[in-house]
């Protein structure tokens, strides 16, 4: 089987999962090219199991008008199995090609659809999504397959190597630095719990403001800024919350990440978690922009470990039943085999 993916995404969960989904299709058997950015963190990790070719596919550079030729000769000289663009932007490079299905898949809410005008299919990662498009005049194909990530238990990096305490609680969260994931908000709530600490992994335009703000409210020597991780399981591993914060996420794969090291999660009301957590069961949800509700749930989990423990068990256990890579894998394998 081959499949030929366009991905021009930058560093985030999205990205995580298309390393992961790669390499779930390598390991049964697909050979597959993607075209990708430049320069991205993650190439590394899809190299040996994908040809790559790069572009910006920017607006005023030659590949805007190249590229789509050379995909096009490329899918007629290699007769793939599928096409698969992942969300809007790559849509655009889609080719009018004929001789397979052609997917897109949203981990979002697009705005418009003419992002999608030679896809047949829309794989959406939640139901919410799937709805979406269909109110706003999706006529085709429309499927939801979600995301999984590794669920194998990693070691825990050492706590000493970013300058925490063995025996302080350690609050943890990760992503884009952008205003939309609320790592400002989170800093504040923990900056209301005294000696808590808080690990934040990721980069992105918002940094520089989530830096100031923790120095604003003094507790820039209880926060730490992991960076870009390309494997931030180690991280996830040694801390003992895990906050997503965000006001809007459409799934939150960083839960699912959390879930596999079996870490209890804290997260706010949005559109992917209320789809598949269950307060109290496999989580703590939380009001969006709610600081003090944030502060109030995790001090909880601190304070009652048979909760942090039961809740921790429950999303170990929703993991495995709804975000295996056995059924996500297979769902898109199927999903290679149909005709257009």
């Amino acid at each position: 089987m081959k499949v030929m993916h366009y991905h021009f995404g930058k560093e985030g969960g999205a990205e995580r999962f298309f390393v992961h989904l790669v390499h779930a299709l390598a390991r049964r058997g697909v050979e597959q090219t993607a075209v990708i950015r430049p320069n991205r963190l993650w190439r590394k990790d899809i190299a040996p199991y994908a040809r790559l070719v790069e572009s910006n596919f920017r607006n005023l550079s030659p590949d805007r008008l190249l590229l789509p030729m050379k995909v096009m000769q490329m899918a007629k000289a290699e007769k793939p199995d599928a096409l698969f663009s992942w969300a809007t932007r790559a849509s655009r490079l889609m080719p009018n090609y004929k001789g397979c299905i052609k997917i897109s898949r949203l981990g979002d809410y697009p705005t418009n659809l003419s992002y999608f005008k030679n896809t047949d299919i829309l794989v959406c990662n939640t139901p919410g999504i799937g709805e979406h498009v269909r109110r706003i005049g999706w006529t085709r194909g429309v499927e939801v397959i979600s995301n999984f990530t590794d669920t194998e238990r990693v070691a825990p990096i050492d706590r000493k190597s970013l300058d925490t305490p063995e025996g302080v609680p350690v609050v943890m969260s990760m992503g884009r630095f952008v205003p939309r994931k609320r790592f400002a908000l989170l800093t504040e709530a923990v900056a209301k719990l005294p000696g808590v600490f808080l690990w934040l992994a990721g980069d992105g335009e918002e940094m520089e403001n989530v830096r100031k703000r923790a120095a604003d409210l003094g507790v820039t020597d209880r926060v730490r800024f992991l960076g870009w991780q390309t494997d931030t399981r180690p991280y996830v591993a040694a801390a003992d919350i895990f906050v997503m914060p965000s006001s809007h996420e459409p799934l939150g794969n960083v839960i699912l990440e959390a879930w596999a090291q079996e870490k209890p999660v804290v997260s706010s009301r949005s559109e992917g978690p209320v789809w598949f957590m269950r307060d109290g069961e496999n989580g703590l949800l939380v009001d969006i922009d709610d600081t003090d509700g944030f502060s109030k749930a995790i001090e909880r989990l601190i304070n009652d470990r048979q909760l942090a423990d039961r809740i921790a068990m429950g999303g170990r256990e929703a993991l495995m039943e709804q975000f295996s890579e056995e059924a996500v894998a297979n769902a898109y394998l199927e999903l290679f085999k149909r005709k257009p």
